[in-house]
């Protein structure tokens, strides 16, 4: 017999994008909802972590080091959390303040300020860094309504979150695999997931659940 195939939950996935931690909850700051949409699901879980350790403010002085991380966020792989804050650096979500010692510990005398996500966003623009993500062309406060609306569908994948915004923007499957450089069949796949996961049964539904 042939393996049945896994069926597709709308239930909450806390591995999946992108408000699955649980110190995360549905907001509605758009402006959180954007930041999630550019982070890892690592970056994810060390920005929330940070942010609310530090009650969302830069001014207040606090600090991480890798070591205090891993007690914040259970992540106990060194590299891991290495390469998220790497990522973090970046995306000018954090910023790196110390410097590393050539005779001492790899991390010693490095410790990361934690941003808000309007600050993040500002930051950003500064430095000329595209806020809106992979697969994400469209701005204003129209589209950050939409993009909360996806933030807080905490069941969809990162790839599945970049499809329903494409097709908020109009484009067909054709359109949104060249964007994403993927297939139109792949595209196809993760509609339908999108499909069930949101509760409807075609393209025109998702639209409008997404814009009203």
């Amino acid at each position: 017999m042939f393996p049945q195939k896994s069926q597709i939950s709308p239930k909450v996935d806390p591995k999946t994008y992108p408000l699955g931690e649980q110190n995360e909850r549905a907001t509605n700051d758009p402006a959180k909802a954007l930041v999630a949409l550019s982070h890892s699901p690592v970056e994810r879980r060390l920005y929330a972590s940070m942010l609310l350790a530090s009650n969302g403010d830069s001014n207040d002085g606090q600090l991480f080091t890798v070591r205090s991380l891993i007690e914040l966020t259970g992540i106990q792989s060194l590299s891991t959390i290495r390469r998220g804050l790497e990522g973090l650096v970046s995306k000018f979500s954090v910023e790196r303040e110390g410097r590393t010692h050539a005779d001492g510990p790899r991390d010693q005398g490095v410790a990361y300020r934690v941003f808000p996500p309007e600050e993040v966003i500002a930051r950003r623009n500064e430095n000329g860094f595209v806020t809106y993500g992979k697969g994400i062309a469209t701005s204003g406060r129209s589209f950050e309504r939409v993009i909360q609306r996806v933030a807080e569908n905490r069941n969809l994948s990162r790839r599945e979150a970049q499809v329903a915004l494409c097709c908020v923007e109009g484009l067909t499957n054709a359109g949104i695999g060249l964007r994403l450089m993927v297939t139109e069949q792949t595209v196809k796949f993760h509609l339908r997931h999108i499909f069930i996961k949101f509760g409807v049964k075609r393209r025109a539904e998702l639209i409008s659940r997404l814009l009203l």
